[in-house]
């Protein structure tokens, strides 16, 4: 099953939107509820503390998550995981304060294993790869430019597909993997902690 998540920040330009709502449930983080109304998609269920939308306006469709020690994003993916969605699109995720930035990738860490979760920005998609997901793989075009961060420390990294690979070397928080090349259709990688693969957008 697929979920689409929108997010209250800078909302998407409908080439990004475009594609990704087909076989899709979208659901509202919060306020986001309110954007993706605006911009005429229909919201099956808002999620998060529902401190920024009209309540009267979505009576019936929303699902509260009290828990103040992490942010409505991270709560609404680890909800959708237990749930039984196994494929997780995010949108609206960009723009505003550098904080809601780094708690996006943040979430990205403390949602559990069991989905793919993609955050779709306007020139590029953040992938996460989890430790228990095993071995990940992403098309990129041959040259293509992506980038990998290490979310958390990983004492073994196993990239394939690259110009820089890495078999199984140790990597952190750092400019390490930024802008590395493809050097054929694909790129494979997987690690024993949390990482982000950054493709740009064709």
């Amino acid at each position: 099953m697929r979920a689409l998540l929108w997010c209250n920040g800078q909302q998407p330009p409908e080439t990004v939107v475009q594609g990704l709502l087909e076989g899709a449930v979208c659901f509202g983080v919060d306020g986001g509820a309110d954007r993706a109304a605006e911009a005429g998609y229909d919201v099956e269920q808002v999620l998060g503390d529902l401190d920024s939308i009209d309540s009267d306006r979505w009576r019936g469709r929303t699902y509260e998550l009290v828990d103040q020690s992490s942010s409505d994003l991270a709560k609404s993916l680890s909800l959708l995981i237990e749930r039984g969605y196994d494929e997780i699109d995010v949108v609206g995720s960009d723009g505003g304060a550098t904080s809601h930035f780094l708690g996006s990738w943040a979430a990205l860490c403390e949602a559990p294993s069991g989905a793919a979760i993609r955050l779709h920005h306007e020139d590029s998609v953040t992938h996460r790869v989890h430790p228990q997901e095993g071995e990940r793989e992403f098309a990129v075009r041959s040259g293509g430019e992506f980038s990998v961060f290490a979310l958390t420390p990983c004492r073994s990294v196993h990239l394939h597909g690259a110009r820089w690979e890495m078999h199984g070397a140790p990597m952190t928080l750092s400019t390490e993997g930024l802008h590395n090349v493809a050097s054929g259709e694909s790129v494979r990688i997987k690690a024993d902690g949390v990482l982000v693969v950054i493709v740009p957008q064709n």
